[in-house]
């Protein structure tokens, strides 16, 4: 299981020596909190970007990675070699506004070789202010994630060679990290907005839902919009309205389901506003399906208590095993923070374990139609093993 780490109060900070030179040819660098550096060539836009440096093992779906606003406040280590090689497109893409901080890989980014393509990676991540950096040793740092945790870091690319160290140092060191940052009010939706785009096939794109059975309210904290599609293309029309909407604002639009969304930061501080409305839905008892933060905070809207993980689960090859059927998926995930489950209440039961470190990957509400998943059952990228919950939400509405 994770291991739950108070906060410890802030130290008096040594301003490292930086005595090291810079390597000729370096563009770009990673510093960390601790005072590491290291070098290699700046890719993306210029500038420097500050963030929790995590990383990610799938081998497929960069661009939906980089995209998908589970990331806001991350910088993120691709573990796969290979990066750019799909190249770019509007297609593949899960929010409109990128919100990652940065990128890290290990060789230059592959030139593009597929038919799709419409874009290279790096004017790509020019074009979406996404500091970018290769030629990093990520296998090291992986590791060194793995058993020190995920780092606070400051990720720069400067063409010409000019570093202010310890300036980006103070950046990094100071930067108060994601435990207790809600950051769902970055990246959700500004409005209410309908939503009636289906899954995607290789003759037709992207399809529509005309003629939709139910009528699902989305509760968007960072919604993937594979998400969006998976619930319009088992029969939903959907409504979406941002994170702050309220109980009453949910139930006016007299929904067979509400479904609360993926997203960044940590659950507690999004929790302040969000679980009152939770709590208001499961009072009117509408069917409720929640992903990722959206189950997160159904725990905590029911009882229970999250923490923050070491290194978190990130990547589209993480085996869960629903404790129901014994069936064991291989999931796609992005999450940083888990449940607690000492402290679920009676009632709540677990339905999904991470085979990786036993953690909680999905609960449910004893007699009632309440169920969510701490993985990422719409996958983009990743397997779609687990796809048969949207038709679970389905079926749980069609029986109210």
């Amino acid at each position: 299981m994770p291991n739950q780490h108070g906060t410890a109060p802030k130290q008096q900070r040594q301003v490292p020596s930086f005595d090291a030179p810079r390597p000729p040819g370096a563009t770009g660098a990673l510093v960390l909190a601790d005072g590491t550096v290291l070098w290699g060539k700046g890719i993306g836009a210029t500038g420097s970007n500050v963030g929790e440096v995590v990383f990610n093992t799938a081998m497929t779906g960069y661009q939906e990675t980089l995209t998908d606003p589970s990331y806001a406040g991350q910088i993120i280590t691709f573990t796969f070699p290979h990066i750019g090689n799909i190249g770019t497109n509007a297609e593949d893409i899960e929010t409109t506004t990128p919100a990652a901080r940065g990128l890290i890989l290990r060789a230059d980014i592959t030139e593009p070789a597929n038919w799709r393509s419409t874009k290279h990676l790096d004017s790509w991540l020019k074009a979406n202010n996404i500091v970018g950096l290769s030629g990093i040793d990520t296998r090291a740092l992986t590791r060194r994630i793995r058993s020190k945790g995920a780092p606070n870091g400051v990720v720069v690319h400067a063409p010409d060679g000019e570093f202010d160290l310890p300036t980006l140092w103070a950046k990094a060191a100071d930067w108060p990290g994601l435990e207790g940052m809600d950051l769902a009010l970055e990246v959700t939706s500004a409005q209410p907005y309908s939503w009636d785009e289906s899954e995607w096939s290789l003759r037709g794109g992207y399809g529509k839902q005309a003629s939709p059975k139910f009528h699902v309210v989305a509760l968007d904290y960072g919604a993937k919009r594979n998400i969006l599609r998976c619930l319009a293309a088992s029969g939903c029309k959907v409504t979406v309205l941002p994170a702050q909407s309220s109980a009453e604002d949910v139930l006016a639009h007299k929904p067979d389901g509400v479904f609360l969304s993926n997203g960044p930061g940590d659950p507690a501080a999004t929790g302040d506003y969000a679980v009152p409305m939770i709590q208001g839905v499961l009072k009117a008892g509408v069917p409720l399906f929640g992903i990722c933060l959206g189950h997160q905070m159904l725990a905590l809207a029911l009882g229970a208590k999250t923490f923050k993980m070491d290194t978190g689960h990130r990547g589209a090859n993480h085996p869960v095993k629903d404790l129901a059927t014994g069936r064991v998926e291989i999931t796609s995930q992005n999450h940083g923070f888990v449940v607690d489950e000492t402290s679920l209440p009676a009632g709540v039961k677990v339905t999904h374990r991470s085979l990786f470190d036993q953690s909680v990957e999905g609960i449910a509400v004893d007699g009632k139609p309440v169920f969510s998943v701490q993985y990422h059952p719409e996958a983009s990228p990743g397997p779609q093993d687990a796809h048969y919950l949207f038709d679970r939400f389905v079926g749980l509405m069609e029986k109210r």
